[in-house]
Formats: C-alpha cells, structure tokens, sequence
C-alpha cells in the first residue's frame, strides 16, 4: 500500500493559509457530490474537511455531516459558513466517530496526506454494513498550455492521484466505480494569487523564494488575464467511490471516543469530548 511523506510541514501548513485557502480554492459541482454521497439523506463523515468547500454541498443535499481536520484554522471558516455542520477536530487515523455510524465517508483532495496503512481501516471501521468511502479531486486541467505552464510554476503534486489499487490492494473495498466532471474556476488578479498562496509547497517556501513565484504567476495573469473579468481556469473534477466489505462487529472493549450520537440522541450534545 502507498504510503504518504512525512505531513507535518506540508499538511499542517495550511494553518497560516486558512483565509487564503477559504477565498480562493473552488467548490466542487452539484453533480459530483450527488455522485459522491447520493440523494437519500445521509450520514456522513468528512475528513480534511478545510473551510467547508465540499461541505456547503453535502449539506444542500439533505445530508447530516460531521466535518473533521486536524487544524483549528480551518473549522473556524467551516462553522462560519457551513452551520449546518458538526465540526470537530480528527484525523484520518483516528476519526473521532463510533464504528458502523456512518453511511459514506468523504474526503476531497486530502487523501494524499493519510498514513494509507492506518486511515483505511479507519474509514471502513466508522461505515455502516454497505457504506462506502467517497473521494474527490479538483484538478485543474493541464492538457491546455497556460494551465501547464502555471502548474509548472506552483506544482502539480496532486494531478496524478487515483487512489484505485491502494482500495483494492486493502482488501477493505469492493469494486472502485469512477466519474469525472468538468467546471470553470473565474479568478481576478487577487484570487489568482490566494490559489497560489493557499497551495501548501507555496505556504513553506522562504519568503523570497515565494515572491519570486508569485512574481511570476501575475506575469502569467498579465499574458493570459482577460482585463476585469479575469480569467477561466478549468478544472476537471475526479471521483471515486467503492463499498465497504463485511466486517466482524466492532470490538466492544473499543477506547475510541465515542462519536456521534444515534437517531434518539441530543444532536446538542454531539463531539463534546473529542479531543
């Protein structure tokens, strides 16, 4: 199973690029979320949750959600703008939700941080008998030349991501079903710059090292801007989701904490002691 650098700098860098991060990284299509999480209500689980960029969706399509990410930084954009939520501060690794909760659990262009070995049987601890893991990624659409040469300027470490084998090589997942969409990102100037800066190899860069890219990257706006309507940038967004294999029942001397209430619980209550 692949397994992921090192995330303590990268990942948790997005800490200092929260507002960045929040303003400029797109949404994801209806289509694609309706794709990931269905249109029966459900439960679901996101991890690397950030500031809500799929959550808003999930929760406008009738699902109860319990939105986790390792920073603090992020769930404070989260709670503003997605109220509907539960926040709560987790990790792939150890997702504070009791087992067989969940009916989908969803990530969006966070899986590539997970320690793979342990996160998976995570997800597939906290999913109900026929639940599945739903993964998703914005990427943006580099078979168009300025879109190429603008990825060579800020990187392209998530481009190539199809987490397939590593499903089926766990023997924790059926069979990997996949569906692309496509959309337009509009971006001025200043938006441009906060979709560099909110990118996490960007974010750990000296300071003059990051200048000197963002000196490029409004060359390029300049070269390819369209005046006050900016630019188009297209993405392509990929998805992936796969069932949960059947599962003895969990241990019942399980320490995890205990997560989200049943239907008969006060929803007031919820994740109070999950740290």
């Amino acid at each position: 199973m692949s397994q992921p650098a090192d995330p303590s700098m990268h990942a948790l860098s997005f800490a200092g690029v929260a507002d960045a991060y929040e303003r400029a990284r797109p949404s994801y299509p209806e289509e694609a979320t309706t794709w990931l999480t269905g249109t029966d209500p459900a439960r679901v689980v996101e991890l690397g949750a950030g500031t809500g960029k799929l959550t808003s969706g999930i929760l406008g399509a009738g699902h109860r959600v319990v939105a986790t990410d390792p920073l603090e930084p992020m769930l404070q954009h989260l709670s503003r703008s997605c109220p509907g939520a539960i926040p709560t501060i987790g990790r792939a690794e150890q997702i504070p939700v009791r087992s067989r909760w969940a009916d989908v659990v969803v990530c969006a262009q966070a899986y590539h941080w997970f320690d793979l070995d342990r996160a998976l049987p995570e997800i597939a601890r906290v999913l109900k008998p026929n639940g599945r893991i739903a993964l998703v990624w914005n990427l943006r659409d580099e078979r168009i030349p300025w879109v190429k040469r603008l990825g060579r300027l800020i990187g392209t470490q998530e481009q190539n991501t199809d987490p397939t084998q590593d499903l089926l090589s766990s023997h924790l997942f059926g069979f990997v079903e996949k569906a692309q969409f496509r959309f337009w990102q509009p971006l001025d100037r200043d938006r441009l710059r906060d979709l560099v800066r909110s990118r996490s190899n960007i974010a750990v860069m000296e300071a003059s090292e990051r200048e000197a890219v963002m000196a490029q990257v409004d060359a390029l706006y300049d070269e390819y801007g369209r005046g006050h309507d900016g630019m188009l940038l297209p993405y392509v967004t990929h998805c992936f989701k796969a069932v949960v294999r059947a599962q003895a029942d969990p241990d019942e001397d399980d320490d995890r904490p205990p997560g989200p209430p049943t239907d008969d619980d006060d929803a007031d209550t919820l994740l109070i002691d999950f740290q």
